[in-house]
């Protein structure tokens, strides 16, 4: 994927997610995009490179950086839970679709179940929770 792809990947991506978001609390350089008032996604520049901050399990951001050159511990973030994404080989719509995807579940599993907008348990598989 290119570099000017991967922010429109992330962001229509992102637009598709229940309760997502976008705001510009940082100026118009950073879009952020939010869910139930958490930030599960960060859009800027970094020295002219577009990069897509998400928040991950610590685990597998781990994981994601020794398989990827082009994933990064989170740029002005959490280093342990947050990586930085760039466009280069490897990195296609899949793999950013499924990143910022993994990115607003961590989110919205924290919220008491009843504000969840989806159950982070079930939510993209196909199945549903009894109810």
């Amino acid at each position: 994927m290119d570099a000017s792809t991967l922010h429109k990947t992330a962001a229509d991506s992102a637009e598709e997610l229940p309760g997502a978001l976008l705001e510009h609390p940082f100026g118009p350089d950073w879009e952020v995009f939010k869910v139930r008032g958490k930030v599960f996604m960060l859009l800027t520049e970094v020295p002219g490179r577009p990069v897509v901050i998400l928040k991950a399990d610590p685990g597998e951001a781990h994981a994601l950086r020794e398989q990827y050159s082009q994933i990064t511990p989170g740029y002005h973030m959490n280093k342990k839970h947050w990586i930085t994404l760039e466009s280069g080989e490897g990195v296609d719509k899949e793999l950013v679709t499924e990143l910022v995807t993994d990115s607003y579940l961590l989110v919205v599993a924290h919220p008491p179940k009843a504000e969840q907008p989806v159950d982070p348990h079930t939510y993209g598989t196909g199945t549903r929770a009894a109810g």
